[in-house]
């Protein structure tokens, strides 16, 4: 199958992995890079992705289109494109190309981020909505989408990988690590665990967790900055306890970063939920807490247990992998769909 898959494809993205994922299985990709589109100036980037309007806006509609009408894929797929024009979905379908939407966040959550003007317009023209969680699939199909798929955000077995030597605690120098965003009120709870004399540790964009934090906790916990791939992974594989939030005001039911934390073989302690529970057995393939209290309790019983951690992140491994946690399974999840909707359009013909 001849994809042309477009998203922001930066080194360490989610989207890239995906790709990747699909090339793996045989398919051939035309990727459409869309992080040279956006603005160079900050105010202006601003202003334009709350519009999703202006020059670089057309111009990555022309480029879609061109790069369709020269190579003719099978399948138009946009990772979280919110600079798409409604009539380039309507040129993309007549000329037969099958479109899919994968959109790791919800537009119509409480947390009301901004730039969903095309997107929301362009809902009911994707042949296929991917989403990860039950109330986006029931809002999408409200909204006129034609077809939804579930699936979870997976890791990326080339990345997100266990160790190739096993590790002791001596081999860790992260206690109880979080890499990550200060969404909803992560810091309040980081902050608590601190403070209750554990060594917690965060990795992230360093302007957001400054605001986010008090000036003694930042210089206290922070390090590092944003990591990506291979030092993500190195970061999961050094650290005795990794934490793993929901982010709740996305209505998430689980997190990408925590399959992506058993696929490296790592010890999870993840908030609970309805959907981490379905996904790892509660103390046996993972821990989970619901607020800061219970997170400090974990944290008090699992630290100085390094048997029971490596017990419980190896169960939580083996679980992933046997489950399809990884992006190829979920991949095939989509594609089953995608291959369904061609047969169907090419009855209809």
């Amino acid at each position: 199958m001849k994809i042309l898959y477009c998203g922001a494809l930066g080194i360490g993205t989610a989207s890239s992995f995906r790709a990747v994922a699909l090339e793996r299985m045989g398919h051939q990709i035309i990727s459409v890079d869309t992080d040279p589109y956006a603005l160079k100036n900050q105010l202006l980037h601003k202003i334009s992705f709350r519009l999703a309007a202006g020059p670089h806006v057309q111009r990555l509609n022309r480029d879609l289109l061109r790069i369709a009408a020269a190579e003719r894929p099978d399948v138009f797929w946009a990772e979280k494109v919110l600079m798409l024009q409604p009539s380039t979905l309507k040129k993309l379908e007549a000329m037969g190309i099958t479109t899919v939407s994968y959109m790791i966040d919800n537009p119509f959550g409480p947390r009301k981020d901004p730039g969903w003007r095309l997107y929301i317009k362009d809902l009911p023209l994707f042949d296929l909505h991917v989403q990860q969680r039950d109330v986006s699939v029931a809002e999408y199909k409200r909204r006129g989408a034609r077809n939804v798929v579930k699936v979870l955000i997976g890791f990326e077995p080339t990345v997100h990988f266990p160790s190739p030597v096993p590790l002791t605690d001596e081999d860790r120098d992260r206690e109880v690590s979080f890499v990550g965003t200060p969404y909803d009120d992560r810091q309040t709870v980081l902050t608590k665990a601190s403070q209750a004399g554990f060594p917690v540790m965060i990795s992230g964009n360093e302007r957001s967790w400054r605001r986010a934090l008090s000036e003694d906790i930042f210089t206290k916990v922070f390090r590092f900055g944003e990591l990506f791939a291979d030092k993500y992974r190195e970061a999961i594989w050094a650290s005795k306890i990794n934490i793993s939030f929901v982010t709740k005001s996305n209505q998430d039911e689980y997190t990408q970063k925590s399959f992506e934390i058993v696929g490296c073989g790592g010890f999870l302690l993840a908030e609970r939920s309805e959907g981490h529970m379905k996904k790892f057995k509660e103390g046996e393939e993972a821990v989970f807490f619901s607020d800061a209290d219970e997170l400090i309790a974990q944290i008090g019983r699992y630290l100085p247990d390094e048997a029971a951690r490596n017990r419980i992140a190896a169960a939580g491994h083996e679980r992933a992998v046997r489950d399809g946690y990884d992006n190829d399974s979920q991949m095939r999840l989509i594609l089953d769909r995608v291959d369904e909707i061609i047969a169907t359009k090419r009855r209809a013909a």
